[in-house]
């Protein structure tokens, strides 16, 4: 479904996880986008109280506070980008409609969503502009996101043709000019389009914040965990049916130079745990795919602007039930997996592991380098997944009747992060 990028981190499974994978890159220095907005707070909105409240539940309004503000600082966002960005691009005719239907797909549908419940939440405040109950209405609330499958499944496809599009000169120049405005905050049309993504990870974590500031026998007792576990089950919909998409999209890219490279795990695999961009012992870069139940080496082919991206295989794709992954230490690695000669002028190759593979096909074996080492521990860190998850599906399906098969759990998934500066809020970090 990154969903895909300038790959900063990995999530691993939470409660609550982040959307779809995407390609593992660099990771980045510190944005330099400036934070959101300033934060007005609920206190500051507050004159004077008629009676005392304790430390616990001011914390519990003012987070009751934070989630209607965002709210509406999305609502104003979704606006502005169809104000700024899609309404101009289309008036001087810099984009079809056709393609800028694609890019920003169903984001129109959204907006009313958000003032839905923009409104139930200020309708909530009391005259000490204090809420009782925030759990029922985010519980009543909740199922329009799904709404959100539509939405995020699109995401794989346009950010590759706003990619696409951004080779032309005026559209370029538009985004740049955009860009550069005040009104974007330095952000750019990307970064405001997976604005929603951003915001549908952070409900857990607000109603949780205001569960532990809820005291016991509140009316939000009992609520509140049922619009936690609402919701997530509403992410965890989007994360599967958004990476299908993925893995579709990409599989639909790879173009086969032999009918031996077609293997059956390529069409049965469901989702990508990573992809992105690693150098083969030639110094050679290829464009590496690890499928559910695949990794498969590229070379990307020349593009066309007005069509998809396309990925060539290299190679006979590695089934991962059958993969064997060495971490090799820095230095020239030995053997089948040299790369002397390869970088000119380094003494010592560093951020390297290979991948083999021995069953039904003929042995292979590739040394790969990675761009630093912590894109070399996100790789190795998905690699392990694959093969784990793999070899416990094969040995399932050898003990199990045609009709029992199951297929492996979506929720171990890896999810690596996508470029944008502004964090997708609930995740574990992988260390190097």
């Amino acid at each position: 479904m990154y969903i895909y990028f300038h790959q900063r981190s990995i999530s691993f499974r939470t409660e609550a996880r982040p959307l779809p994978p995407m390609p593992i890159r660099t990771r980045q220095k510190a944005s330099s986008f400036p934070r959101r907005r300033s934060s007005q707070l609920w206190s500051d909105t507050v004159d004077s109280m008629s009676h005392e409240l304790s430390t616990k539940e001011i914390k519990r309004q003012e987070i009751i506070y934070e989630l209607t503000q965002g709210e509406k600082q999305l609502i104003e966002d979704l606006s502005l980008v169809k104000k700024v960005y899609y309404e101009p691009m289309l008036k001087l005719d810099i984009m079809t409609e056709s393609e800028l239907g694609q890019i920003f797909g169903t984001l129109d549908s959204l907006i009313p969503l958000h003032e839905d419940l923009l409104a139930r939440l200020e309708g909530l405040r009391g005259a000490e502009k204090t809420v009782q109950e925030v759990g029922p209405t985010m519980m009543d609330w909740f199922p329009c996101l799904e709404a959100y499958i539509t939405y995020c499944c699109n995401q794989v496809g346009a950010k590759a043709l706003l990619d696409q599009k951004k080779q032309d000169r005026r559209v370029e120049h538009f985004l740049r000019l955009c860009q550069e405005s005040s009104f974007s905050r330095k952000l750019d049309l990307w970064n405001f389009l997976d604005l929603p993504r951003s915001r549908l990870v952070k409900y857990p974590l607000l109603l949780k914040e205001i569960q532990k500031s809820t005291p016991p026998e509140h009316p939000d007792e009992d609520a509140l965990p049922e619009a936690i576990e609402l919701i997530q089950k509403i992410i965890t919909e989007v994360n599967l049916k958004t990476g299908e998409a993925e893995c579709q999209f990409y599989r639909r890219g790879l173009c086969y130079s032999e009918d031996s490279q077609r293997v059956s795990e390529i069409q049965a695999s469901r989702f990508l745990y990573c992809h992105g961009e690693l150098k083969s012992t030639k110094g050679q870069k290829l464009h590496v795919f690890l499928f559910e139940l695949v990794l498969v080496l590229t070379r990307p082919l020349a593009q066309d602007r007005e069509g998809p991206a396309q990925f060539q295989v290299y190679r006979q794709p590695l089934p991962a039930a059958h993969l064997h992954l060495e971490d090799l230490p820095d230095g020239e690695p030995s053997s089948s997996g040299s790369f002397r000669g390869a970088f000119t002028g380094n003494d010592k190759v560093k951020n390297c592991f290979r991948v083999s593979t021995t069953g039904r096909t003929k042995s292979q074996s590739h040394s790969l380098q990675a761009n630093d080492s912590f894109n070399k521990q996100q790789w190795i860190s998905c690699l392990r997944q694959a093969m784990v998850q793999s070899r416990d599906r094969q040995a399932q399906t050898s003990h199990c009747k045609p009709s029992e098969r199951l297929s492996p759990d979506p929720g171990h998934r890896c999810y690596p992060f996508q470029q944008f500066s502004h964090k997708h809020r609930i995740s574990l970090l992988l260390s190097p």
